[in-house]
């Protein structure tokens, strides 16, 4: 399962919360004057990323993909906060390296990749939490705020 894992974090987040932003980075004729505390700020979403993938391989039994997603609702760590802490790891990445570049590129494809995993979620995973975890889901959705606000 380690290696899924691992799979799963190198395709997904690190493809678009590091590689993508990079290219962008470097690649944006605006950008600004670089931030060096924009390098703060996505190394802080990269715990809070790790965070999430540890919690979903030990406590929830599977990896961030959706083709090998937990077996146990995940509701330990930063799962106690917000319904959807490792896309706001991922959302703060992408704001850090957006700062760190002075880009306002990068922070339209952050705004985009907002858009994109609110759709996600509405759409595709909390019908799949309901049909997969019932009334844990539903006690889970009732004290727990889909965002950082309810």
């Amino acid at each position: 399962m380690f290696i899924r894992a691992l799979a799963a974090f190198l395709i997904l987040p690190g493809v678009f919360g590091f590689v993508v932003p990079v290219f962008i980075g470097y690649l944006d004729p605006w950008r600004g004057h670089k931030s060096y505390a924009g390098l703060i700020l996505a190394h802080l979403g990269i715990v809070l990323l790790f965070w999430c993938i540890r919690d979903f391989y030990v406590s929830g039994k599977g990896t961030l993909a959706p083709w090998d997603p937990p077996r146990q609702l995940v509701v330990v760590g930063l799962y106690r906060y917000t319904r959807n802490p490792m896309y706001i790891a991922v959302l703060t990445i992408i704001a850090g390296w957006a700062a760190y570049f002075g880009s306002w590129l990068l922070l339209a494809y952050g705004l985009a990749f907002a858009l994109i995993f609110h759709l996600r979620v509405v759409i595709n995973e909390e019908p799949w939490l309901q049909n997969n975890f019932g009334a844990d889901w539903q006690r889970y959705q009732r004290n727990v705020p889909r965002w950082l606000v309810p």
